[in-house]
C-alpha cells in the first residue's frame, strides 16, 4: 500500500472596502466587514464544513490510520472566531481524533520571512500561540507562505524550534530527483525538508 502525506492549507484574506480620495482624513476604518462575513459564511457552508466532515468520517472509518496535516493562517482563524465559530469547532473535532497535525506559519500569511527576521519571529510566535489555544498542539513543522524557502529561512525556522519545513518540490531545483522523499537542509542537516509534489497537488 502506498504511503502519502496529505497537507491542506486554509487561508482567508481580509477584504478592504472601497476607499475613495475624499475618504482620506475622514474615514479611518478600512475593512469591508459585510464582504468578509458574507464571503466567509459562503466558504464555510460550501467548503470548510463539508471538507471537515468528510475528513472526520475518513479518520473514523479507517480507525486512526488516515492522517493529515492542516495549516490554517492566523487571519483565517481570527475571522472564523468572529464570523463562523462553527468552522473552528469542526477543526477542533478533527484535532481531538489525534490524526491531524496542525502546522505553524506566519500569522498573517505574509512574506515577512524575506524582509525582517524579528517580525518573522514575532508572527510565527503569534501563530504558534493560536494553534496551542485552539487545538492544544505545539507545532513541530513549519509551512511558510507560498512554501517559500531558502537556507537562511531554514536556519531561522530551526532556531525557532521546528523539526522540519514544507517547501516547493520545484523541478528546476530537484532536477532528476523525486519530491517524494524526505530531504534535509544543505546548511543544517538537522532540519527536515518535506517537498510538495506539484504534479499531484494544487
Amino acid at each position: 500500500m502506498k504511503t502519502i502525506c496529505l497537507y491542506f492549507q486554509v487561508h482567508q484574506p481580509i477584504h478592504l472596502k472601497r476607499y475613495r480620495f475624499f475618504d482620506i482624513g475622514n474615514d479611518h476604518y478600512y475593512y469591508d466587514d459585510y464582504t468578509n462575513e458574507s464571503t466567509l459564511r459562503k466558504m464555510a457552508d460550501n467548503s470548510y464544513l463539508p471538507a471537515s466532515k468528510t475528513l472526520l468520517q475518513a479518520i473514523e472509518e479507517n480507525k486512526g490510520k488516515f492522517k493529515i496535516a492542516l495549516s490554517i493562517s492566523g487571519t483565517a482563524l481570527d475571522q472564523f472566531e468572529l464570523y463562523t465559530p462553527d468552522v473552528i469547532e469542526s477543526f477542533k473535532a478533527l484535532a481531538k481524533t489525534g490524526c491531524v497535525e496542525f502546522l505553524c506559519e506566519t500569522n498573517s500569511h505574509s512574506l515577512v520571512s524575506l524582509i525582517n527576521k524579528d517580525e518573522f519571529v514575532r508572527q510565527v510566535q503569534l501563530h504558534r500561540e493560536k494553534i496551542r489555544k485552539y487545538f492544544n498542539q505545539d507545532p513541530k513543522i513549519f509551512s511558510n507562505t507560498e512554501l517559500i524557502y531558502s537556507d537562511q529561512i531554514g536556519n531561522d525556522v530551526f532556531e525557532m524550534g521546528f523539526e522540519g519545513i514544507i517547501t516547493e518540490g520545484a523541478r528546476q531545483v530537484l532536477g532528476w530527483k523525486s519530491p517524494n522523499f524526505l530531504y534535509c537542509s544543505g546548511s543544517n542537516p538537522r532540519l527536515k525538508l518535506l517537498l510538495r509534489n506539484f504534479r499531484l497537488s494544487d
